[in-house]
């Protein structure tokens, strides 16, 4: 089973549950918000047995 984690969506503010798989190391890709359906640019950072999670909105870089 993947744990999981909260974000918050950068555009409607709601908060969002994701999974998060960091089997495949550190990854960017886009989720879209369960709520407004706007794209949420997500990077996952791994090191060893830690992960970290940020969500932004598709243009900030």
């Amino acid at each position: 089973m993947l744990p999981s984690a909260i974000i918050q969506c950068p555009y409607c503010g709601e908060s969002i549950e994701i999974l998060v798989d960091g089997s495949a190391g550190n990854q960017h890709y886009i989720e879209d918000c369960q709520v407004c359906c706007r794209p949420i640019s997500i990077t996952l950072a791994v090191d060893d047995d830690q992960w970290r999670v940020e969500a932004r909105s598709e243009g900030d870089a």
